[in-house]
């Protein structure tokens, strides 16, 4: 099957103090957060000048796929320009009948991957019966490139500490989000059993036997139970413990966006240096020349026939086309059901 285009699908973010309230209310619309929780959040991308740099990182790491696939590639976002009603259309005006779409999360769940797929479907009827055939890419947390290129990562940011203790870091989502998490037939939690795979594959290719897993960035309503424990708790816990020092890992996160940057080179980094802890927190692939490559042979995949390489056993799911999802009811959101 050929295809005319790439499409780069993101999460977006603002580029200036006067995008920062509105951007967040795109990002939490239906969503029940109270806003002196979005005049929090205000006031870490203030700290930043207003910027996210999730925009320049993807901007980057599309330059960097360019020469690598044989295709013209096309940048949406979700919440905030260029917003992919308006890059679809243009995929449209320039002819585009069949493009790929690379979504910006290497996991499964409802905000890391059906999500994507609801954005395929709110474009295609927004651009109308123009609209591009579109088909997603796989999820690719077990992907070698990846585990790799987190592996060299904590190895960088781990060799001046000494002794210390590994942990990997991924955005927490509500317990009833995770237990949705898949195909119902597959037992849920579909998100948290990636992270931790990728955790366990990303540890054994250091060497590692002991780590821990734990959650960061939530957001919601505090009577609602999320993903714990929170990266800055455990912390304080690992210091409880007599830990001297910690790595983070930010294995959920495909670039240095600001919930990594506020979450764990600000809070986290500030919590470690409070309790005399050596901090070190390890690069996202995003600059990584081999986040470049995963992408090319990801869409290989589908032009050339190249065989899919993983590390782990489970299910590959995301690869849907025009939206669809993987399978009934997958990452269905409990507040919709019934």
């Amino acid at each position: 099957m050929s295809y005319d285009a790439l499409l780069w699908l993101s999460f977006g973010g603002p580029e200036g103090p006067e995008d920062v309230r509105p951007f967040l209310e795109n990002v939490t619309r239906g969503r029940g957060v109270p806003p002196e929780r979005l005049d929090e959040v205000e006031q870490h991308y203030q700290h930043f000048g207003g910027v996210s740099p999730i925009n320049r990182l993807n901007r980057d790491a599309i330059a960097a796929v360019e020469p690598l696939v044989d295709l013209p590639i096309y940048f949406g976002n979700r919440n905030w320009h260029p917003m992919v009603e308006d890059t679809l259309a243009e995929m449209a005006r320039a002819g585009v009948k069949r493009a790929l779409v690379f979504p910006t999360s290497a996991y499964g769940g409802y905000s890391a991957c059906r999500q994507y797929d609801e954005d395929i479907l709110r474009a295609r009827a927004a651009v109308g019966e123009n609209a591009p055939e579109l088909v997603k890419l796989r999820q690719f947390f077990d992907h070698p490139l990846f585990v790799e290129s987190f592996a060299d990562a904590v190895r960088e940011a781990a060799k001046d500490l000494g002794e210390h203790r590994l942990v990997f870091t991924a955005h927490s989502v509500p317990l009833s989000a995770d237990q949705a998490a898949g195909p119902p037939e597959d037992g849920g939690r579909l998100y948290s059993r990636q992270v931790a795979e990728a955790a366990r594959l990303v540890a054994r290719e250091l060497g590692v036997a002991e780590y821990d897993v734990v959650w960061q960035s939530r957001s919601g309503p505090p009577q609602i139970p999320w993903l714990e424990p929170d990266v800055v708790d455990h912390i304080e816990a690992l210091h409880e413990r007599g830990v001297p020092a910690v790595v983070v890992c930010p294995i959920g996160f495909v670039s240095d966006h600001l919930e990594v940057v506020w979450d764990l080179d600000t809070e986290a980094r500030d919590k470690a240096a409070e309790l005399g802890m050596g901090f070190g927190r390890a690069a996202t692939p995003n600059n990584d020349p081999r986040f470049a490559r995963l992408v090319a042979e990801l869409v290989a995949e589908h032009t050339d026939g190249v065989p899919a390489r993983r590390l782990s056993e489970f299910p590959a799911y995301g690869c849907t086309t025009n939206g669809a999802f993987c399978a009934t009811l997958c990452c269905e959101p409990a507040r919709r059901r019934g």
